[in-house]
């Protein structure tokens, strides 16, 4: 199979010269950006915005976490967290109390309505799964899932630094 010239592929996805210039970078973001809003389009069916069920999948496996364990599981700091918890407080889906060990300590916990979302998001989640790779072998599959997590890791290590 030939493989497509740098011009082709920009124009294929529409993309603006950026794609030219930059293509791995671009390419990222092009897909991050699609996965993100179709993630938002079908989670706002149950109420949802992006992020917060990825939140949420972290209290199904493990209630009662503190909200600076969430961010450090999740890859994000405090105060996104902070805004993210206090979203799903408002929604109903979790509740927030001070840990009796450590006063300082804000800690997680699902409410029965947040308990109740789980099936939804899974289902969700496996649909877009499946759309994500739709298409691709399974070793496709494998070297996207290793490439991303290469990159992430790179990228990773240099925002530690900075």
């Amino acid at each position: 199979m030939e493989q497509q010239n740098d011009s082709a592929r920009t124009e294929q996805y529409n993309a603006p010269t950026a794609g030219l210039r930059y293509p791995v970078s671009f390419s990222i973001f092009a897909l991050a950006r699609s996965h993100r809003a179709l993630a938002g389009q079908m989670l706002r069916d149950i109420g949802l915005f992006p992020g917060q069920e990825i939140m949420l999948l972290q209290l199904w496996d493990n209630d009662g976490q503190s909200q600076q364990s969430l961010g450090r599981t999740i890859g994000v700091d405090h105060s996104t967290v902070a805004k993210s918890v206090k979203r799903l407080e408002e929604s109903g889906l979790v509740t927030r109390t001070r840990s009796p060990e450590d006063g300082r300590v804000t800690l997680v916990w699902l409410t029965e309505a947040g308990r109740n979302l789980e099936a939804k998001v899974n289902i969700i989640w496996k649909e877009l799964e499946q759309i994500t790779v739709n298409g691709l072998t399974e070793s496709e599959r494998k070297q996207i899932e290793s490439l991303a997590y290469r990159i992430s890791s790179s990228i990773d290590s240099v925002n530690k630094e900075n």
